[in-house]
């Protein structure tokens, strides 16, 4: 199960702001575009948006489901990639000082992934992460206020 977490300089509200912003998907989850609503009001459960996957040369159709949703604490989605499978992303966030600590747990489910799972998968996945959480941070710190702004960027100490 991959894990990583990151420091961003704004507040739970405004993180939040931006995970539940479906037009805002596509600009932080890595090798996604052109998200747009499949079913649904986004982050409601059960909602859903469609979108394209980049995998190297490659494009697939893409989907990924809310299944669970606590406004400014907690968002799980299902993550449906045709025939390379499904995967399990969670995203937690937690009030730190006037910051945001955003901690991405993703395991696959079905498919390839979830048979194959193992060391150099769980690599990738935490490469893949880095990239994700950056994007992430760079997003909501460009839709945040400065006044809304903390003193650091990065992994809290530890991590």
């Amino acid at each position: 199960m991959a894990v990583r977490p990151v420091l961003i300089r704004r507040s739970p509200a405004v993180v939040w702001k931006v995970l539940s912003d479906r037009r805002r998907y596509a600009d932080w989850v890595v090798g996604t575009r052109e998200a747009r609503p499949s079913h649904g009001d986004w982050p409601e459960p059960g909602s859903a948006l469609r979108y394209e996957v980049g995998v190297g040369p490659w494009r697939l159709p893409g989907r990924t489901v809310v299944r669970v949703c606590e406004p400014r604490r907690r968002l799980e989605l299902e993550a449906e990639a045709g025939r390379l499978g499904t995967a399990r992303i969670a995203l937690e966030l937690r009030p730190w000082g006037p910051d945001t600590l955003v901690i991405v747990d993703e395991h696959p489910l079905t498919g390839p992934g979830g048979r194959l799972h193992n060391a150099l998968s769980e690599a990738l996945l935490q490469q893949r992460h880095r990239r994700m959480l950056r994007n992430l941070a760079s997003v909501v710190e460009a839709a945040g206020s400065p006044s809304d702004a903390g003193t650091r960027t990065g992994a809290p100490p530890g991590w």
